[in-house]
Protein backbone atom coordinates (compact mmCIF):
# COMPACT_ATOMS: atom_id res chain seq x y z
CA UNK A 1 0.00 0.00 0.00
CA UNK A 2 2.78 2.25 0.84
CA UNK A 3 4.42 1.76 -2.35
CA UNK A 4 1.31 2.29 -4.31
CA UNK A 5 0.44 5.31 -3.14
CA UNK A 6 3.45 6.80 -2.80
CA UNK A 7 3.65 10.16 -5.27
CA UNK A 8 6.61 10.28 -7.93
CA UNK A 9 7.65 12.63 -10.86
CA UNK A 10 6.50 9.31 -12.38
CA UNK A 11 3.36 8.16 -10.44
CA UNK A 12 1.90 11.48 -9.50
CA UNK A 13 -1.56 10.62 -9.10
CA UNK A 14 -4.49 12.95 -8.58
CA UNK A 15 -1.19 15.86 -7.68
CA UNK A 16 -0.20 18.15 -10.40
CA UNK A 17 2.59 20.14 -8.76
CA UNK A 18 4.14 22.94 -10.80
CA UNK A 19 6.98 21.28 -10.66
CA UNK A 20 7.70 17.82 -9.30
CA UNK A 21 11.56 17.00 -9.65
CA UNK A 22 13.31 13.02 -10.63
CA UNK A 23 14.04 11.31 -6.88
CA UNK A 24 11.22 13.19 -5.47
CA UNK A 25 9.30 11.02 -3.12
CA UNK A 26 5.90 11.93 -1.07
CA UNK A 27 5.51 8.77 1.18
CA UNK A 28 1.53 7.62 2.13
CA UNK A 29 0.13 8.31 3.19
CA UNK A 30 0.32 11.95 2.61
CA UNK A 31 -1.24 14.87 4.36
CA UNK A 32 -3.33 17.81 3.59
CA UNK A 33 -1.74 18.91 -0.47
CA UNK A 34 -3.71 21.80 -2.27
CA UNK A 35 -2.52 24.62 -4.68
CA UNK A 36 -0.33 22.36 -6.06
CA UNK A 37 -0.28 24.93 -9.12
CA UNK A 38 2.00 26.75 -7.29
CA UNK A 39 4.56 24.04 -5.31
CA UNK A 40 7.42 23.54 -6.72
CA UNK A 41 9.45 20.37 -5.24
CA UNK A 42 13.20 20.20 -6.47
CA UNK A 43 14.93 16.96 -6.77
CA UNK A 44 15.77 14.18 -4.67
CA UNK A 45 13.23 15.80 -1.87
CA UNK A 46 11.98 12.85 0.57
CA UNK A 47 8.44 14.32 2.02
CA UNK A 48 7.67 11.73 4.73
CA UNK A 49 4.31 10.46 5.53
CA UNK A 50 1.53 12.71 6.85
CA UNK A 51 3.15 16.45 5.52
CA UNK A 52 0.58 19.13 5.02
CA UNK A 53 2.13 21.24 1.72
CA UNK A 54 -0.66 24.22 1.04
CA UNK A 55 -0.30 27.23 -0.86
CA UNK A 56 -2.87 29.67 -0.42
CA UNK A 57 -5.56 30.27 2.13
CA UNK A 58 -7.69 27.39 1.10
CA UNK A 59 -8.29 25.44 -2.33
CA UNK A 60 -9.56 26.81 -5.89
CA UNK A 61 -7.91 30.34 -5.24
CA UNK A 62 -5.75 31.89 -8.06
CA UNK A 63 -2.62 33.19 -6.36
CA UNK A 64 -0.82 34.31 -9.63
CA UNK A 65 1.94 33.64 -11.99
CA UNK A 66 5.12 32.52 -10.00
CA UNK A 67 5.27 30.24 -7.82
CA UNK A 68 4.33 30.16 -3.69
CA UNK A 69 5.79 27.22 -2.08
CA UNK A 70 9.31 26.67 -3.23
CA UNK A 71 11.72 23.67 -2.05
CA UNK A 72 14.84 23.40 -3.39
CA UNK A 73 16.70 19.59 -4.38
CA UNK A 74 17.17 17.35 -1.42
CA UNK A 75 15.48 18.94 1.02
CA UNK A 76 13.31 16.12 3.64
CA UNK A 77 10.39 16.71 5.16
CA UNK A 78 9.92 14.96 8.69
CA UNK A 79 6.78 12.80 9.41
CA UNK A 80 3.83 14.65 10.15
CA UNK A 81 5.58 18.28 9.34
CA UNK A 82 3.33 21.02 7.68
CA UNK A 83 4.35 23.61 5.18
CA UNK A 84 1.54 26.45 4.93
CA UNK A 85 2.44 29.20 2.39
CA UNK A 86 -0.02 31.87 2.15
CA UNK A 87 2.55 33.68 1.43
CA UNK A 88 5.63 32.80 -0.20
CA UNK A 89 7.86 30.03 1.72
CA UNK A 90 11.56 29.06 0.34
CA UNK A 91 13.26 25.98 1.54
CA UNK A 92 16.92 25.75 0.49
CA UNK A 93 18.43 22.89 -0.84
CA UNK A 94 19.35 20.11 1.41
CA UNK A 95 17.68 21.57 4.45
CA UNK A 96 16.75 18.68 6.63
CA UNK A 97 13.78 18.89 8.85
CA UNK A 98 12.88 16.60 11.79
CA UNK A 99 9.27 15.04 12.68
CA UNK A 100 6.25 18.10 13.28
CA UNK A 101 8.27 21.03 12.09
CA UNK A 102 5.94 23.61 11.45
CA UNK A 103 6.53 26.49 8.45
CA UNK A 104 3.96 29.14 7.88
CA UNK A 105 3.73 32.59 6.53
CA UNK A 106 0.56 33.23 7.81
CA UNK A 107 -0.72 33.79 11.75
CA UNK A 108 -3.60 34.75 13.37
CA UNK A 109 -3.97 38.58 14.54
CA UNK A 110 -5.48 40.02 17.54
CA UNK A 111 -6.05 43.33 16.96
CA UNK A 112 -9.43 43.47 18.19
CA UNK A 113 -9.89 42.86 22.06
CA UNK A 114 -13.77 41.95 21.57
CA UNK A 115 -13.50 39.61 18.42
CA UNK A 116 -12.66 36.22 18.70
CA UNK A 117 -9.19 35.99 17.27
CA UNK A 118 -9.97 32.62 15.12
CA UNK A 119 -12.42 35.22 13.36
CA UNK A 120 -9.44 37.88 12.75
CA UNK A 121 -7.98 38.82 9.37
CA UNK A 122 -4.23 37.14 9.56
CA UNK A 123 -1.14 38.50 8.85
CA UNK A 124 1.19 37.38 6.37
CA UNK A 125 4.79 37.36 5.28
CA UNK A 126 7.16 35.73 3.30
CA UNK A 127 9.57 33.30 5.37
CA UNK A 128 13.25 32.21 3.54
CA UNK A 129 15.27 28.77 4.56
CA UNK A 130 18.78 28.62 3.21
CA UNK A 131 20.21 25.53 2.01
CA UNK A 132 21.73 23.47 4.35
CA UNK A 133 20.28 24.46 7.34
CA UNK A 134 18.33 21.55 10.29
CA UNK A 135 15.08 21.79 11.71
CA UNK A 136 14.63 20.00 14.72
CA UNK A 137 11.71 18.10 16.24
CA UNK A 138 8.83 20.26 16.67
CA UNK A 139 10.45 23.71 15.36
CA UNK A 140 8.03 26.41 14.59
CA UNK A 141 9.24 28.39 11.78
CA UNK A 142 6.77 31.85 12.58
CA UNK A 143 5.98 34.69 8.87
CA UNK A 144 8.52 36.66 8.02
CA UNK A 145 11.46 34.65 9.37
CA UNK A 146 14.49 34.52 7.22
CA UNK A 147 17.22 31.68 8.11
CA UNK A 148 20.54 32.03 6.19
CA UNK A 149 22.91 29.31 5.54
CA UNK A 150 23.35 26.37 7.65
CA UNK A 151 21.56 27.30 10.22
CA UNK A 152 20.52 24.95 13.43
CA UNK A 153 17.03 24.74 14.99
CA UNK A 154 16.71 23.14 18.14
CA UNK A 155 14.03 20.87 18.74
CA UNK A 156 10.45 22.52 19.80
CA UNK A 157 12.45 26.30 18.93
CA UNK A 158 10.56 28.91 17.69
CA UNK A 159 11.73 31.62 15.24
CA UNK A 160 11.06 34.83 14.14
CA UNK A 161 13.03 37.25 12.38
CA UNK A 162 16.07 37.02 11.06
CA UNK A 163 18.81 34.21 11.87
CA UNK A 164 22.67 34.49 10.59
CA UNK A 165 24.55 31.85 8.53
CA UNK A 166 26.05 29.11 10.59
CA UNK A 167 23.74 29.84 13.94
CA UNK A 168 22.55 27.38 16.15
CA UNK A 169 18.90 29.11 18.02
CA UNK A 170 17.07 27.31 20.28
CA UNK A 171 13.78 28.39 22.95
CA UNK A 172 10.93 29.90 22.23
CA UNK A 173 11.42 32.80 21.44
CA UNK A 174 14.25 31.42 19.74
CA UNK A 175 18.00 33.24 20.03
CA UNK A 176 21.75 32.24 18.87
CA UNK A 177 23.12 30.19 21.73
CA UNK A 178 26.27 29.56 18.98
CA UNK A 179 28.24 30.97 15.83
CA UNK A 180 30.97 30.07 13.29
CA UNK A 181 33.06 32.55 12.02
CA UNK A 182 36.13 31.97 10.02
CA UNK A 183 38.58 33.32 12.46
CA UNK A 184 37.06 31.69 15.68
CA UNK A 185 35.70 28.80 14.72
CA UNK A 186 32.68 27.73 16.90
CA UNK A 187 31.25 29.99 19.69
CA UNK A 188 30.99 28.84 22.38
CA UNK A 189 33.23 26.06 21.29
CA UNK A 190 31.82 22.70 20.52
CA UNK A 191 31.91 19.75 23.33
CA UNK A 192 32.00 17.31 21.19
CA UNK A 193 35.02 15.95 18.89
CA UNK A 194 33.87 16.60 15.13
CA UNK A 195 33.04 12.95 13.59
CA UNK A 196 35.60 11.27 12.00
CA UNK A 197 34.75 11.23 8.21
CA UNK A 198 34.51 7.42 6.49
CA UNK A 199 38.21 7.05 4.91
CA UNK A 200 37.82 7.08 0.71
CA UNK A 201 37.38 3.82 -1.08
CA UNK A 202 35.46 1.85 1.85
CA UNK A 203 32.86 0.51 0.87
CA UNK A 204 28.99 0.06 2.42
CA UNK A 205 29.96 -3.62 2.77
CA UNK A 206 32.65 -2.90 4.78
CA UNK A 207 31.41 -0.89 6.71
CA UNK A 208 28.58 -3.25 7.61
CA UNK A 209 30.98 -5.87 8.10
CA UNK A 210 33.31 -3.06 11.04
CA UNK A 211 29.19 -2.76 12.58
CA UNK A 212 28.94 -6.14 12.93
CA UNK A 213 31.97 -6.68 14.37
CA UNK A 214 31.67 -4.47 17.37
CA UNK A 215 28.24 -6.01 17.92
CA UNK A 216 30.29 -9.13 18.34
CA UNK A 217 32.80 -7.41 20.63
CA UNK A 218 30.33 -5.75 22.44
Amino acid sequence: MQQTGAVTAEHPGRLRFRRLGPGTRLAFPQGTVFGEEWIELGDHCIIAEQVTLTAGMLPGLDLGPDAVLSLGDGVVLGRGSHVVADAAVTIGSDTFCGPYVYITSTNHSYDDPDEPVGRQWPRSAPVEIGPGCWLGTGAVILPGARLGRNVVVAAGAVVRGEVPDHAVVAGAPARVVRRWDAVSGWQPPLRTPAPVPVPEGVTPRQLAALAELDLEEA
